[in-house]
């Protein structure tokens, strides 16, 4: 017998994973938002956090909450949309949940069972916001943040970042790999596999860090080569995308989605990091590389491509957008997958040509107000010169 709240619960959830997702009123011509998030911690089995037992749970409590879902890695395999989630539950701790649906926009809806890594790393706490990569190996490679105590120092909040690696053919069945290592960085997140072999290696694009918070001496996204990621190790690492001086990523940035190979070169959406009054502010961007060697920057669009507007700025961690998944399907639509405020996750939808148009036609930054002024002005110019031919 099971307690009657969990058919009210039960029909409520229903009821929000059915839900049709709509385009809202947001123009800017390069992407689409949706009404509705794609994925909450609403969209949880309610088996993952309810007793069911009414013995054991006789006033159908939430025994094991869940706080948030977010940062998901996203693929698409014959035909449908998985998004791999990053599941915060009450107390903190993070794992992996596969969330499937037949368009990518809405209706996404979680296997059975969460992700159960292979307990290879006995000092690690938490794991984290997994990028997924389609490997010409034939392996679908997830690689994520693999957080533990940093024994080092005397403070509770001190952690070690380092990048744990799994590969799997399907998505059930996952085989977990060593650490990666990169012997002249300390600290590694936001670590993405290329999708490629380069010069017949394995490529990685990594975030050289000081340590667990702050990037230091990491000057933007490096990009390093190893021979066998069953045992990956980097002992070179190349800047690719650097930080600047008052611009998007000036206290840091790192890469995001696993890079969109199109003819003109690879694009890469990634998040660039500022402070504020108001504390650290997390937008997405997007630059290009060059197809024979993707550490070198071709296309570097100004300025944000996606930021947090709305309701979207609220949540655990404020005035955040963050993106570690996106799918470029054989239609030619995108689909970037983005949390917002380390709560929620949304999808913003473009196409190939819209997006290749973005990354190669955007102006790039001139660097300084009075030349970012003479840019617009030169902008403006043209465009009044074009409505008085038009009005004639």
């Amino acid at each position: 017998m099971l307690h009657e709240r969990y058919y009210v619960e039960k029909e409520k959830q229903e009821k929000l994973l059915s839900k049709k997702n709509v385009k809202s009123d947001f123009y800017n011509g390069t992407f689409d938002r949706y009404e509705n998030p794609v994925l909450t911690r609403e969209h949880i089995p309610l088996t993952w956090r309810y007793d069911l037992d009414i013995n054991t749970n006789p006033y159908f409590m939430e025994r094991l909450g869940i706080n948030a879902v977010m940062n998901s890695g996203a693929i698409e395999l014959n035909g449908k949309y998985y998004l791999v989630a990053r599941i915060e539950g009450n107390d903190r701790k993070s794992f992996f949940g596969v969330a499937e649906s037949d368009n990518g926009i809405d209706n996404f809806r979680f296997w059975d069972y969460p992700i159960l890594l292979e307990d290879i790393c006995p000092e690690e706490t938490n794991v984290y916001d997994m990028r997924l990569t389609k490997h010409e190996d034939g392996y679908i490679y997830g690689v994520f943040c693999s957080e533990s105590k940093d024994t080092s120092v005397n403070d509770l909040s001190a952690a070690v970042a380092a990048a744990g690696i799994v590969r799997t053919r399907d998505l059930k069945n996952w085989e977990r790999l060593p650490n990666l290592v990169t012997l002249h960085s300390p600290q590694q997140r936001n670590v993405v596999l290329h999708p490629e072999f380069v010069d017949g290696k394995y490529a990685f694009y990594t975030r050289p860090m000081d340590d667990f918070i702050e990037t230091g001496s990491g000057g933007g996204i490096g990009f390093g080569l190893c021979e066998d990621i069953t045992h990956a190790v980097i002992d070179e690492e190349k800047m690719t995308s650097l930080r600047k001086y008052h611009t998007i990523t000036e206290a840091k940035n790192g890469a995001g989605a696993t890079p969109i190979k199109t003819e003109k070169g690879w694009i890469h959406i990634a998040h660039g990091v500022r402070n504020t009054a108001a504390g650290l502010r997390y937008v997405i961007y997007a630059f290009a590389t060059d197809l024979k060697d993707p550490s070198k920057v071709i296309a570097e669009p100004s300025g944000l491509l996606i930021g947090p507007r709305g309701e979207e700025r609220v949540g655990d961690v404020c005035n955040v957008v963050f993106t570690n998944g996106a799918i470029a399907n054989e239609k030619g639509e995108v689909f970037i997958y983005y949390a917002s405020s380390d709560t929620r996750m949304h999808v913003a939808a473009t196409t190939m040509e819209k997006l290749m148009d973005y990354v190669f036609n955007t102006p790039q930054d001139p660097g300084r107000s009075v030349e970012c002024v003479a840019q617009r002005c030169d902008f403006i110019k043209k465009n009044l010169e074009i409505l008085e031919r038009e009005a004639k």
